[in-house]
């Protein structure tokens, strides 16, 4: 039988590994730490010869004093220095915390993005945060929201349900983007009954007019399953990877589809996904076992 004094040095452990925990997902894991994840892939139609790397980034959530502008630049100097051959921004730009964080201007965190550099350029998306901070666009029911124009200030290419062909040394490719799943949430006022989005699938790939191969970007995992295996690789965020993983498990993922899309590659019926785990914080400022992350992809 435990002694009175061995319960209390038990329960005193106990609050001191809480706190320990607590500390290191509160001010380390997401401040503190930035891995560098990778991919090596060739899809099934992918052109044989052509060898591309991508850069992607995702779910900045820029805030002070988590994910201020300087750190978003930082993220941008190594970024650059993975020599991609293009740089892809899945969305979630802004926090959507403004109750436990400062916010960031759109001007600065645009900024601090402008610095990205890729040959093939720098192509972006954008995410249901991006969508839900922006009371204009939602009373509208439509953009471009203030995120959208932002971007494209700096020169940044920015899709909404669009495709553009590019190529690297003669061998063709398109990027196709999709605008946010979830953009509109519900309201009386704007007669919305549940949360709707503005993504066109498939007006999206009729713009694709070749055989060359397809990445495209969605910000939610969740359109995997309609998405046909003429799209070479899909590219996602949104789920943090759960943000909060205990051994390989996620308590809450954001999905419908709960694990299934929650991170890293996924492969269904000859369709590949990858799902970054992103770089900021969403509706508390935590990571616990989901370190914030670039991705590199490399194809061919």
């Amino acid at each position: 039988m435990i002694s009175r004094r061995g319960l209390l040095k038990l329960i005193g452990g106990g609050i001191v590994s809480m706190a320990a925990l607590g500390g290191y997902a509160f001010a380390v894991e997401p401040l503190a730490r930035l891995n560098v994840t990778r991919y090596k892939l060739t899809p099934p139609n992918w052109t044989p010869g052509l060898k591309l790397r991508a850069v992607v980034l995702t779910d900045i959530h820029a805030c002070e004093p988590w994910m201020p502008a300087s750190r978003i630049a930082s993220i941008c100097r190594q970024a650059n220095s993975l020599g991609g051959d293009i740089t892809l921004l899945l969305g979630d730009y802004v926090a959507g915390m403004n109750l436990v964080t400062s916010y960031v201007h759109s001007s600065e965190w645009s900024k601090a993005l402008a610095t990205l550099e890729a040959p093939l350029g720098v192509h972006a998306v954008m995410g249901n945060h991006d969508w839900w901070e922006d009371r204009t666009a939602q009373k509208n029911g439509g953009g471009p929201t203030f995120g959208h124009k932002a971007l494209q200030d700096v020169g940044i290419n920015v899709y909404s349900n669009r495709a553009v062909r590019l190529e690297k040394e003669g061998q063709g490719f398109w990027i196709a983007g999709l605008e946010d799943q979830l953009a509109l949430v519900p309201g009386k006022k704007w007669q919305r009954k549940r949360m709707s989005g503005l993504d066109d699938l498939d007006g999206t790939l009729a713009q694709v007019s070749d055989t060359d191969p397809v990445i495209l970007m969605a910000h939610e995992p969740d359109v995997f399953p309609r998405v046909p295996s003429r799209v070479a690789l899909t590219l996602s965020g949104h789920t943090h990877g759960g943000q909060v993983r205990f051994l390989g498990y996620a308590p809450v993922v954001p999905s419908r589809f709960g694990e299934r899309y929650a991170y890293g590659h996924v492969t269904e019926n000859d369709c590949n996904l990858i799902v970054s785990g992103g770089l900021g914080c969403s509706l508390a400022p935590v990571r616990f076992g989901m370190p914030p992350e670039i991705v590199v992809i490399d194809l061919g």
